[in-house]
């Protein structure tokens, strides 16, 4: 049987130290021994059954999972850093306590529930498709659409990467000029309901995502994040994977 392979970024960022992009920086920096070696290499393999990681002189130390929700506003990114010093969703989660990525992501123009976790493998069940995690919007259309276009949204259409699963659609209500409506989706391909609009010659004024799953979004304010509930883990994912404590703190 093969022994688990990491590289020493990945250990180090899963150990929830750190982003990936921090963990490369540390181990050039030297911070970082294998086997009381220092290793500056961020790509060097790592036996995870025989290889002793020291980060600081000081064994690592995996971190309690931890798990919650956050009303991301609109014009914040889904990333640790950005280039051009706009917001990120890290600027609203500075007391958290440990490093959390990410589940999924939503653009810059979109708003509403994201999740986030130290729990690579929650993360991942999550975002793979083949597990058909639903993920709820509302959405402000530019113009009146017809039923027979949301029913074209429902039943899936083309787009430059393969036709779209079937979806569930709903037009909430429609006002002199706009439709708005809720789509439900099992994929997570990158703007794929502004593509879907798009794709019937609209556009998105406005995007909220209110659910991943069986977890809405509830009466969560915008920029505000809490830990989920134990109850609330085990709706998305197998027991054995949650850990933390319930909590209803809000920041």
């Amino acid at each position: 049987m093969k022994r688990p392979l990491k590289t020493l970024e990945r250990v180090i960022s899963k150990a929830g130290l750190g982003s990936r992009t921090e963990a490369r920086s540390w181990i050039g920096a030297g911070r970082v021994s294998v086997n009381r070696r220092v290793i500056q290499d961020p790509d060097h393999w790592i036996d995870m059954e025989r290889d002793k990681v020291l980060f600081d002189g000081k064994p690592l130390v995996k971190k309690e999972h931890v798990y919650l929700m956050l009303y991301k506003p609109k014009g914040y990114l889904t990333t640790y850093k950005d280039p051009e010093n706009r917001p990120t969703v890290y600027d609203l989660l500075r007391d958290v306590g440990t490093f959390v990525v990410p589940v999924g992501r939503l653009d810059l123009d979109t708003s509403g529930l994201l999740l986030l976790t130290n729990d690579t493998q929650f993360a991942e069940r999550i975002m793979n498709p083949d597990f058909h995690v639903a993920k709820r919007y509302l959405v402000k259309a530019n113009r009146l659409l017809s039923d027979e276009e949301l029913a074209r949204l429902r039943d899936g259409l083309e787009l430059d990467d393969g036709p779209t699963r079937p979806a569930t659609v709903k037009r909430v209500r429609d006002s002199e000029k706009y439709t708005h409506f809720e789509i439900t989706i099992t994929e997570g391909r990158n703007r794929q309901v502004r593509r879907m609009v798009e794709a019937l010659g609209a556009m998105v004024l406005k995007l909220v995502r209110v659910a991943i799953g069986p977890l809405g979004i509830g009466t969560l304010e915008v920029g505000k994040w809490r830990y989920l509930e134990p109850a609330e883990c085990a709706r998305l994912g197998p027991q054995r994977t949650f850990v933390r404590k319930a909590s209803t703190r809000l920041t």
